[in-house]
């Protein structure tokens, strides 16, 4: 698998960050969840799988600029 990295709201490109993956998935880098009480709300959690916390406005931006502008 190969990523292409998306963008990241922290200065010098530092986590959390997006990518995009040649398999069209996303990738997300941050810092996981170890808070216990946040844990205990994730729903079906598999082997090999954790959360990561990244800021709401990543998300915005990267949407931002991947979709059309439709105004």
């Amino acid at each position: 698998m190969r990523l292409r990295f998306l963008g990241s709201t922290s200065e010098a490109g530092a986590c959390p960050s997006l990518y995009e993956t040649d398999r069209g998935t996303l990738v997300v880098q941050g810092l996981e969840v170890v808070d216990r009480e946040a844990r205990a709300d994730l729903r079906h959690v598999l082997d090999g799988e954790t959360a990561v916390e990244v800021p709401r406005e990543l998300l915005v931006e990267i949407a931002r600029r991947a979709l059309p502008d439709h105004h």
